[in-house]
């Protein structure tokens, strides 16, 4: 009877995570067309589910705050794997500096308006700060990547919410533990020291852990496609569980330990992409609605709502802006750069996970300070998420004839050192309309194959590409990435420029009259 009641619970919690997941992936679909963000939809289901609907009882913050920390996690890994290092590397020092030096000042800002406006002690009026300065990774991945914003703008917000993470929950345990009277070692100078070590050594924990991830990926082919996702997104998760063994920065690392693994040339990177994807939208969803349950609606009386909206006001009008200033200024960024950057400093799940922290702690007020970082949250996901399009057109930042990248797919040929590569042509794509003899691929690389909608043929050399073609081309293992810079290359630039440019290279060869083209090796 044991076991039949133990396998009773588990299939009724199995068919509930079936039934919410459902409900919240058409609550996506239902939010893009009222141009509300999801993660506020799924913040409502949970609060629906919670004792103020349907009377689901959730009451742990410990238990929300270890969820929480892991669900967050996996989305750092699924940032860090579609993040790629020639985009984001332009944008590291100001990315750093806004995770690091901007979130000090918001904190300090935020500390200062907090201890005035509320008349609440020094430290938790710091600890409130804190819990609010880290942008939301879950956020800006899913909203800015609708927007065609200038490559290093989008760079420097991506990075920013993967970085600023890992600093600010230290600075929140540490603040925490002194609220709850805990004496903090060293003092202020102790604090950042500390921080500091516990950062860098997740660097290193995340370069040598993706490093090794991604030599071992490289070297072992897998039986299935599918495998490669998940295989990678257990090496990022590797790197969290021994860095926060080795008691450092398990952001830092899984974040750093993605980045690399994501930019290694694995075989299905879009495949890999694609299932890290689902896993970061699966984190997602369960992480609003948890926290949606673990919202009580009874307790948010007027004070921690005004509080709430307040302090929303003052962090994107004033802490926010400072924040981007003083981090930016250094690198000549642009006015308007500086007030997008300002106004996408989106907050989501980090601040209230990150509120759960001083609940779990047992400090006297702390279920005010979640009541009024939720309300902030709610209120500043609304403002700011559906406004970042047109805030960005305003400024004159958003392109809206902005080419899509070519979405290009590898795969190994069992023991042949040859690839199979699948090449999607978006519409709008300067591919479209290029022949196949126009594309000037590298030596002994061939277009073997078209799927135009229901047909698929072999093409020759004047036949011309157009959106939504799927190209299946086969090429020696070192010529892939040949391959892949010179597609993506005419898909933003169009082919006039390549064919000019590689009317000299001494690869080029005359286009054959057979029904699979490319180039030859005639030696």
């Amino acid at each position: 009877m044991g076991d039949n009641t133990s396998m009773t619970v588990f299939d009724l919690a199995l068919l509930l995570t079936a039934v919410i997941i459902l409900f919240a992936a058409l609550a996506v679909r239902i939010g893009s067309r009222l141009g509300l963000p999801a993660l506020l939809l799924f913040l409502l289901i949970g609060m629906v589910l919670g004792p103020a609907g349907f009377g689901v009882q959730f009451n742990d913050p410990e238990l929300a705050r270890g969820l929480g920390l892991a669900a967050l996690a996996l989305i750092l890994a699924e940032g860090g794997l579609s993040a790629r290092w020639h985009e984001i590397r332009p944008a590291l020092a100001p990315a750093g500096l806004l995770a690091t030096v901007g979130s000090a000042a918001s904190i300090g800002v935020m500390a200062v308006f907090c201890h005035c406006a509320f008349s609440i002690d020094w430290t938790v009026a710091a600890l409130l700060g804190a819990v609010t300065a880290p942008t939301d990774s879950a956020a800006v991945f899913s909203i800015l990547r609708g927007v065609s914003l200038p490559s290093r703008l989008k760079s420097i917000l991506e990075a920013e919410s993967g970085l600023n993470d890992a600093p600010t929950v230290l600075v929140v345990v540490a603040l925490s533990a002194m609220a709850t009277g805990d004496p903090l070692p060293g003092g202020v100078w102790g604090l950042i020291v500390s921080i500091a070590v516990q950062l860098a050594a997740g660097v290193l924990v995340g370069l040598l852990v993706g490093w090794l991830g991604s030599h071992v990926t490289r070297r072992v082919k897998l039986p299935s496609s599918s495998l490669y996702g998940v295989v990678a997104m257990c090496w990022a998760s590797l790197a969290y569980g021994l860095a926060v063994l080795a008691h450092v920065s398990g952001f830092a690392a899984v974040y750093v330990a993605a980045v690399v693994i994501g930019n290694s040339d694995l075989p299905y990177q879009h495949a890999t992409e694609l299932f890290a994807e689902g896993v970061g939208w699966i984190c997602q969803i369960g992480l609003f609605v948890m926290l949606g349950l673990l919202a009580n609606p009874d307790r948010l009386t007027w004070v921690p709502v005004l509080q709430g909206v307040v302090i929303g006001l003052f962090l994107t009008l004033v802490a926010r802006p400072l924040a981007v200033f003083v981090s930016t200024v250094w690198f000549r960024t642009p006015w308007r750069h500086q007030v997008f950057l300002s106004w996408a400093g989106l907050r989501g799940a980090v601040p209230i996970i990150l509120a759960t922290i001083p609940i779990s702690d047992d400090l006297v007020g702390a279920d005010r300070i979640f009541d009024a970082v939720l309300v902030l949250v709610v209120v500043c996901v609304l403002a700011q998420g559906p406004t970042l399009p047109t805030v960005g057109a305003l400024l004159g930042l958003v392109d809206a004839s902005a080419v899509k990248d070519v979405d290009i797919e590898v795969a190994p040929l069992g023991d042949v050192d040859a690839e199979l590569i699948q090449v999607n042509v978006p519409i709008g794509s300067q591919l479209s309309g290029t022949t196949v003899g126009e594309l000037q691929l590298p030596a002994n690389t061939i277009v073997s194959l078209i799927i135009r909608g229901e047909q698929s043929f072999a093409p020759g050399a004047d036949t011309s590409l157009l959106g939504n073609d799927e190209l299946l081309i086969v090429t020696p293992s070192a010529q892939r990435h040949a391959v892949a810079e010179q597609l993506t290359e005419i898909g933003h630039d169009g082919r006039a420029a390549r064919c000019l440019r590689g009317s000299g290279d001494q690869g080029s060869q005359t286009p054959r009259d057979s029904g699979h083209w490319g180039q030859a090796d005639q030696s």
